[in-house]
């Protein structure tokens, strides 16, 4: 029976999102404030018997083993460090897919730090994130030292930030999957806003972070999605302060003072809106690896 290897893979929410310049490669300049959360996937990594990489989720369908992340991150490690073996992937989903959450990439990022351990960390956590990076922009954070950061050209090129005291969050899923392409191109069709707001200094308080909470994606994905526009809405109503859109969407999310507050509020909210609301903490540290028995 072999070691499985198991770790909690974090949602996030952007605090800060401006979308900036297009780039000569086609992608747009961002700069955004990036904050792990306790809402997570949990991932299963094990050597397995046969050949190739088996992918097993419990949870929302996701299309084409093929095209998951997860499945792709072993994938690439496995090529990366010239290795052709046999692995078990097993998620269990609870960060739904297309809300701007990052879901996706925290598992490919868990998946690689899991396949680096289970094979001796033949990478270094530079190479790791240059092997993560083909994968998606976001995966960089999910690697990365700290779960407050500063996210910088496409969101790859981080700077770490220490962690704020933990803050408690009502994040809205509304029943809507929203396509980055989509956003983008419906922003760019808009103009992008060169006078925005700008990042400036590391946030040194939830204070400072509320005074400047911004996400150039929320008009148009709010505009697009009635149940977008009814959750922020609802955020608002009930004293989330700041609320705001995570990534292109469609999740949104606010702060409250206490943990009792938003649990309370997100289950008001939840049979208010008629969509899931879940209240949650932000992080201080990403989670550590776990060496368990076999799940079976």
């Amino acid at each position: 029976m072999s070691e499985v290897l198991s770790l909690a893979a974090p949602a996030k929410v952007n605090l800060f999102l401006r979308v900036l310049e297009k780039r000569p490669d086609g992608f747009h300049e961002l700069e955004t404030l990036f904050q792990a959360v306790d809402l997570v996937d949990d991932v299963h990594v094990q050597v397995a018997s046969g050949g190739g990489i088996s992918l097993e989720v419990e949870g929302p369908d996701l299309g084409p083993i093929e095209d998951n992340l997860a499945y792709r991150a072993a994938a690439v490690f496995l090529d990366a460090v010239g290795v052709s073996g046999s692995v078990l992937v097993r998620l269990k989903k609870r960060i739904p897919a297309g809300a701007g959450l990052g879901g996706g990439s925290s598992d490919a990022a868990a998946v690689l730090r899991l396949m680096n351990a289970m094979y001796g960390d033949p990478l270094d956590a530079l190479e790791l994130r240059e092997v993560g990076a083909g994968l998606g922009s976001d995966v960089a954070f999910f690697l990365g030292e700290s779960p407050l950061a500063i996210g910088r050209g496409r969101g790859e090129q981080l700077e770490a930030i220490a962690p704020l005291p933990e803050a408690q969050l009502v994040l809205a899923l509304p029943p809507v999957h929203v396509a980055t392409a989509w956003a983008y191109k419906k922003l760019s069709s808009r103009g992008l806003d060169d006078a925005g707001p700008r990042l400036g200094d590391p946030p040194a308080s939830w204070a400072w972070v509320a005074s400047l909470a911004h996400n150039d994606f929320q008009d148009v994905v709010s505009a697009e999605h009635a149940e977008v526009q009814a959750a922020l809405d609802g955020l608002r109503a009930v004293g989330a302060e700041p609320t705001l859109l995570s990534g292109s969407g469609a999740a949104c999310f606010g702060r409250f003072p206490h943990k009792g507050v938003a649990t309370s509020t997100a289950e008001a909210l939840t049979a208010r809106l008629g969509f899931p609301c879940v209240a949650a903490s932000s992080l201080s540290r990403f989670p550590t690896l776990n060496r368990v028995g076999d799940p079976g």
